[in-house]
Protein backbone atom coordinates (compact mmCIF):
# COMPACT_ATOMS: atom_id res chain seq x y z
CA UNK A 1 0.00 0.00 0.00
CA UNK A 2 2.59 2.40 0.97
CA UNK A 3 4.96 1.51 -2.23
CA UNK A 4 1.43 2.19 -4.15
CA UNK A 5 1.05 5.70 -2.63
CA UNK A 6 4.84 7.04 -3.49
CA UNK A 7 4.24 5.57 -6.63
CA UNK A 8 1.27 7.55 -7.14
CA UNK A 9 3.40 10.50 -5.87
CA UNK A 10 6.16 10.30 -7.96
CA UNK A 11 3.61 10.17 -10.78
CA UNK A 12 1.99 13.26 -9.79
CA UNK A 13 5.43 15.20 -9.75
CA UNK A 14 6.22 13.80 -12.85
CA UNK A 15 3.24 15.03 -14.71
CA UNK A 16 3.30 18.24 -12.62
CA UNK A 17 6.83 18.70 -14.13
CA UNK A 18 5.78 17.79 -17.46
CA UNK A 19 3.13 20.13 -17.29
CA UNK A 20 5.70 22.82 -15.95
CA UNK A 21 7.73 22.21 -18.78
CA UNK A 22 5.11 22.32 -21.53
CA UNK A 23 3.85 25.68 -19.81
CA UNK A 24 7.44 26.85 -20.58
CA UNK A 25 7.77 25.51 -24.04
CA UNK A 26 4.44 27.26 -24.93
CA UNK A 27 5.58 30.62 -22.94
CA UNK A 28 8.74 30.75 -25.60
CA UNK A 29 7.41 29.57 -28.10
CA UNK A 30 4.63 32.91 -27.83
CA UNK A 31 7.41 34.96 -27.26
CA UNK A 32 9.50 34.33 -29.75
CA UNK A 33 6.02 34.80 -32.18
CA UNK A 34 6.14 38.18 -30.36
CA UNK A 35 9.67 39.41 -31.30
CA UNK A 36 8.96 37.84 -35.00
CA UNK A 37 5.77 40.06 -34.78
CA UNK A 38 7.76 43.05 -33.76
CA UNK A 39 10.45 42.53 -35.59
CA UNK A 40 8.26 42.48 -38.72
CA UNK A 41 6.15 45.32 -37.79
CA UNK A 42 9.06 46.95 -37.72
CA UNK A 43 10.78 46.09 -41.07
CA UNK A 44 7.15 47.38 -42.25
CA UNK A 45 7.44 50.44 -40.88
CA UNK A 46 11.20 50.87 -42.07
CA UNK A 47 9.69 50.43 -46.04
CA UNK A 48 6.76 52.60 -45.24
CA UNK A 49 8.90 55.43 -44.29
CA UNK A 50 11.81 54.52 -47.25
CA UNK A 51 8.44 54.71 -49.51
CA UNK A 52 7.71 58.40 -47.80
CA UNK A 53 11.04 59.83 -48.38
CA UNK A 54 10.99 58.63 -51.88
CA UNK A 55 8.26 60.05 -52.69
CA UNK A 56 9.09 63.25 -51.39
CA UNK A 57 12.33 63.16 -53.12
CA UNK A 58 10.29 62.57 -56.04
CA UNK A 59 7.99 65.46 -55.58
CA UNK A 60 11.04 67.76 -54.85
CA UNK A 61 12.55 66.67 -58.08
CA UNK A 62 9.25 67.50 -60.21
CA UNK A 63 9.25 70.44 -58.95
CA UNK A 64 12.63 71.76 -59.33
CA UNK A 65 12.28 70.61 -62.80
CA UNK A 66 8.97 72.44 -63.38
CA UNK A 67 10.34 75.74 -62.08
CA UNK A 68 13.63 75.38 -64.13
CA UNK A 69 11.13 74.58 -67.19
CA UNK A 70 9.38 77.48 -66.18
CA UNK A 71 12.15 80.11 -65.82
CA UNK A 72 13.66 78.56 -69.34
CA UNK A 73 10.17 79.71 -70.98
CA UNK A 74 10.46 82.90 -69.89
CA UNK A 75 13.81 83.51 -70.69
CA UNK A 76 13.07 82.47 -73.84
CA UNK A 77 10.13 84.50 -74.01
CA UNK A 78 12.62 87.12 -73.05
CA UNK A 79 15.03 86.57 -75.64
CA UNK A 80 11.97 86.64 -78.02
CA UNK A 81 10.81 89.88 -77.62
CA UNK A 82 14.80 91.41 -77.62
CA UNK A 83 14.96 89.73 -80.93
CA UNK A 84 11.86 91.03 -82.32
CA UNK A 85 12.36 94.55 -80.70
CA UNK A 86 16.06 94.47 -82.24
CA UNK A 87 14.23 93.89 -85.52
CA UNK A 88 11.70 96.24 -85.05
CA UNK A 89 14.28 99.13 -84.54
CA UNK A 90 16.73 97.89 -87.36
CA UNK A 91 13.71 98.84 -89.52
CA UNK A 92 13.15 101.42 -88.23
CA UNK A 93 16.68 103.41 -88.92
CA UNK A 94 16.10 101.57 -92.24
CA UNK A 95 12.97 103.54 -93.11
CA UNK A 96 14.62 107.07 -91.24
CA UNK A 97 17.74 106.20 -93.90
CA UNK A 98 15.63 106.05 -96.74
CA UNK A 99 13.47 108.61 -96.21
CA UNK A 100 17.07 110.95 -95.31
CA UNK A 101 18.27 109.58 -98.98
CA UNK A 102 15.09 110.56 -100.14
CA UNK A 103 15.10 114.15 -98.98
CA UNK A 104 18.44 114.75 -99.99
CA UNK A 105 17.48 113.83 -103.39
Amino acid sequence: MKKKKKKKEKEKKKKKKEKKEKEKKKKKEKEKKKKKKKKKKKKKEKEKEKKKKKKEKEKKEKEKKKKKEKKKKKKEKKEKKKKKEKKEKKKEKEKEKKKRKEMLL
